[in-house]
């Protein structure tokens, strides 16, 4: 807030103490818009009428009576994001906790002189090309791609990130099975000969098989 408002406040409390921090009576017309009312409308789902999924600041205000800047106001106030979806999981593994430990304590504690990798890989990626060379940036003109593209398949992507330095390890192949992922573990190893290596990966098949 401003350097005045800060000022203000600190004189009314010197003058009047806590009491003289209440609000004071206000003149005009006072406030008709009940923002608890909004809040516990956008936490409820929208009725089957509406035949919508989430509510918009327009929709809401709508149903309320009131302007849809008010329902935004009140949104940004309460840090209300009908919008938004985020997913979540719930693991069955009971050694979950353990695993936990070890990898956060791995990433806070390596030991000495050893490098901490998170390996992962990205699959299906469209290996395109555009079907003309880029027009490359000019004076007034931003660099410039044909909309047309060939498509020469895809490809799979490992990636290791060494934690402590962000320095990033990466190949590509045609597909991703163990056979691959085996492959570009032994890349990794010649990368740091004769150091301790801890690797950090998820549960994906492909990474528990027994060769690898």
């Amino acid at each position: 807030m401003s350097r005045p408002t800060v000022i203000a406040w600190r004189e009314r409390y010197r003058a009047g103490g806590i009491d003289a921090l209440s609000d004071a009576p206000r003149s005009g017309r006072p406030k008709s818009v009940d923002d608890a009312e909004i809040v516990a409308r956008t936490l409820e789902s929208p009725p089957k009428r509406l035949g919508v999924t989430h509510w918009s600041t327009r929709l809401l205000a709508s149903e309320l009576g009131i302007g849809d800047a008010t329902v935004a106001r009140c949104w940004r106030q309460f840090g209300l994001q009908p919008w938004r979806r985020e997913t979540f999981k719930f693991s069955t593994d009971p050694e979950l906790e353990a695993k936990i430990r070890d990898v956060i304590g791995l990433y806070l504690d390596p030991p000495e002189k050893a490098i901490v990798l998170c390996v992962d890989e990205k699959s299906q990626i469209q290996a395109v090309d555009r079907t003309a060379p880029i027009l490359p940036l000019r004076p007034g003109l931003p660099e410039r791609a044909t909309h047309d593209y060939v498509r020469h398949g895809t490809t799979t992507l490992f990636a290791a990130l060494e934690v402590a330095t962000g320095k990033v390890i990466d190949a590509c192949y045609d597909r991703h099975r163990h056979e691959e992922f085996l492959d570009f573990l032994k890349k990794v190893a010649r990368v740091y000969p004769r150091r301790e290596l801890h690797v950090v990966v998820d549960n994906y098949r492909t990474h528990k098989h027994p060769d690898v």
